[in-house]
Formats: structure tokens, sequence, C-alpha cells
């Protein structure tokens, strides 16, 4: 772990990371390539400081709210949130300004928050979104080795959705040869149903692979299945695009499961419900003090 002070927190889409790396070891991290140019070992969190003082800053000079999200590069979640607690910090800037927020994780540590989650979402909107790539519990331990399984995952999304809280689901990477089946894909698709989740977002059912990313994945493939890496190089050469052979199939299995679950899976209106910012304190009479933080 390192520290640093960053000049700005969030992005001209109003999303943000508070680290840079990560220790949950998934062994298909898009995060590890070289193009992001991290210039520390991926495992060496660094540490955005005065985050919390940028972002309150942020939130100060906007004239209109809006949703902040965060979780895009790196789980906001990691094992050292535990002991810093930027995140926590910077949700309640959040909830204290009237903001909605948007966040992405595979950590059960996003329970710690669930008080702050849920007087974000009596005010405006919260949504969480959870990754699942495997229901298969020895096969997670071993392509996402430090974060909480998929079944615990699941019972987040369950104690999120009685706490009244909206989820969305991520189902990918779907790495080909590995859980590219039908019964993990039904499997991930029944874990978003009983949790009431809104939908699930899957690009595709395969994984994309650049510099840096590929190598480490390569590693990983040497170490846990062998001569899976020759199957790789030879089907999908340096593609960054690996797509399953079954995808086609797979994904109309997907589809139709979470069409007869009542799931959304398009793309397009997901990703309108996670940005589109929603006052539900609308129509009252705010007191100066809301609109100051107060």
């Amino acid at each position: 772990m390192h520290k640093v002070n960053v000049k700005s927190i969030l992005s001209a889409k109003n999303g943000m990371n508070l680290y840079r790396g990560c220790t949950h070891g998934c062994i298909y991290c898009d995060s590890r390539s070289k193009c992001y140019g991290m210039d520390h070992d991926f495992e060496d969190i660094e540490v955005k400081a005065n985050a919390p003082e940028l972002l309150e800053l942020a939130l100060k000079r906007r004239r209109s709210r809006c949703m902040i999200g965060t979780g895009s590069m790196c789980d906001p979640y990691m094992p050292i949130e535990q002991e810093l607690g930027l995140t926590r910090k910077c949700l309640e800037l959040i909830e204290r300004y009237g903001y909605g927020v948007s966040l992405i994780t595979k950590s059960d540590l996003i329970l710690r928050d669930l008080d702050l989650l849920k007087r974000i979402h009596e005010k405006t909107k919260c949504v969480v979104q959870m990754t699942l790539t495997t229901c298969d519990e020895d096969l997670c331990r071993i392509i996402e080795p430090h974060v909480c399984t998929t079944r615990r995952r699941g019972e987040v999304l369950e104690i999120l959705r009685d706490a009244g809280i909206p989820t969305i689901v991520w189902m990918c990477p779907i790495l080909p040869f590995i859980n590219d089946t039908e019964e993990n894909i039904l499997g991930i698709v029944d874990h978003a149903a009983r949790a009431k989740s809104y939908g699930i977002i899957a690009f595709d059912i395969g994984v994309t692979l650049r510099d840096g990313d590929r190598q480490y994945f390569y590693q990983q493939l040497d170490a846990h299945f062998p001569g899976l890496k020759k199957k790789y190089m030879d089907t999908y050469g340096k593609a960054y695009e690996v797509g399953s052979p079954r995808r086609k199939e797979l994904m109309k299995l997907f589809k139709d499961a979470c069409r007869n679950s009542g799931l959304n899976t398009d793309i397009s209106q997901l990703f309108s419900y996670i940005h589109e910012f929603e006052d539900k304190r609308e129509g009252e009479q705010l007191s100066l003090m809301d609109f100051m933080g107060g």
C-alpha cells in the first residue's frame, strides 16, 4: 500500500476510483492491462488519500445533483477499505449533499455500509451492482481467490433486497472452457432472480484479454488448468475479444432464462437506470441547510 494525493477525483461522467490496483486476485482482471499506465505493482494498492476532500469540493461546486459511481476499475470494498474507510467517508459525503450512488463490487464488506446505503436511497437512489461469474464454489476460489464466493454474494444480494436497495448483476466474464456451461449460466440467473435484481448485464459469453492482463491470465491457467493456455493460444491467438465457442447457444439460454424470471437484459435500459438520478424529496420544502449539506 502507498498513499498519494491526486488533483481530482470525479471523472467527466461522475465516476471515481478511490484506489488503484486490487488484492482480490481475480485471474482475468482487465485492470491489469498495460493500457491503463499503472506504474506500480498491481497488488501494491495506490490509496488516493485526499479523495474525500476532493469529492466534497466537487459536490459543493456542482449546480445539479447526479449519480456518483465507483467500482469500475477497482473494487471499493477491497480488504484495505476495512482499515482506511475511504469508501465510507465518500458515501457519507454523498448522503450529506443529497447525491445518488452506484457501486460495483464482489465483496460482502459492502454490508458494513448498509445504513448509509439505505439513507441515500431514502433521499435519492442507491444501486448496488454485484459481479457473479461462477456458481461452482471451488472454481470460484480459484478464479477469484481473495474475495467472498458467489454463494455469499447471492446472500448479500438478498440482504440488499430485504433492505430495499435495488441491485443489478454483472455476469462477466464467462471464461471459455472453464465456466461457459448451462449449469453456470442458469445458476447465476437463479441468484439474481431470488434476489429480485433489476436485471443482469452480460455483453457476451466470453472474456477480453489485453497486453498485461493476458500474460497474468495465462500464468494462472498454467498454475490451475494445465494445458489450457495452449488451447487458448491455438484458438484465439492474441485476440482482444475471446468468445466462448458456445456463445450463441449460451446467450440464448441466458436471455430465455432471464425473460422467464422477469430480469431485464437490455444493456441500454440497465445503464440508463444506473445513471438516472432521482430526487425523492422533490416537492418537499428543502431548507438552505439541505443544499449546504447540513
